[in-house]
């Protein structure tokens, strides 16, 4: 587990705590690793929630699926982030979203209930622990909030151009790349592929941006 612990002290759960005491932590906790290859499914909606996921390597891309089969991606996340947490510290008998290895990918398993609830032998990290996990909470809370507001506009380009300017804005650089091909952009601005790719060839011709697959420059 040791030759994962530079990618485990970029993940904002485990922030404050020492080498020692992630060592004793992920063995309190029940760590276990599972590999998937690309495309598997991680997670299936409908099953309970009882895990917190982290990305060792690889990325993962939590989906809604509507009635029809029309696909949303919620986000896409790489080594360092979670998924699953909120879920699981709300103790959902059935989670909404399902969860998919975007490559192959690695990822590290926490049980949340051991999290919670702190063994009898109370490890010093667990308060610095839950204290992490509430933070991370709330940071993913304003996320979606910023994910509402991208949706909530009118047309294919306001949510376009909401979407690469705060993308720009996070790059601190008119000039970035998104982790989206153009169908998963269509289906995290939910939208239809062929107007998403008819406005950006637009933007390009009245010269508000420039494109190359999922690299964008903002002129």
């Amino acid at each position: 587990m040791k030759e994962y612990f530079g990618i485990l002290r970029k993940c904002p759960l485990f922030e404050q705590i020492g080498d020692e005491d992630l060592t004793a932590l992920l063995d309190c906790l029940g760590a276990r690793i599972v590999k998937y290859n690309k495309k598997a499914t991680v997670i299936t909606e409908g099953e309970p929630a009882k895990n917190i996921g982290i990305v060792l390597s690889g990325a993962v891309q939590i989906l809604r699926m509507d009635y029809f089969g029309n696909r949303s991606i919620l986000s896409e996340l790489g080594p360092a982030e979670m998924f699953g947490e909120s879920f699981a510290c709300a103790g959902l008998k059935e989670i909404p979203v399902q969860a998919v290895a975007n490559e192959q990918s690695e990822l590290l398993f926490l049980d949340c209930d051991r999290i919670m609830h702190p063994c009898c032998s109370a490890c010093g990290f667990h308060q610095q622990l839950i204290y992490n996990l509430i933070k991370d909470i709330a940071t993913k809370n304003l996320q979606f909030h910023q994910k509402m507001e991208i949706i909530s506009k009118r047309t294919t380009r306001e949510k376009l151009m909401t979407y690469l300017l705060l993308q720009a804005k996070k790059a601190g650089s008119n000039l970035f790349t998104i982790p989206f091909d153009r169908q998963e952009l269509a289906d995290y601005l939910e939208v239809d592929r062929s107007g998403l790719s008819a406005e950006i060839g637009k933007l390009r011709r009245e010269g508000f941006l420039e494109s190359r697959k999922n690299q964008f420059k903002l002129l």
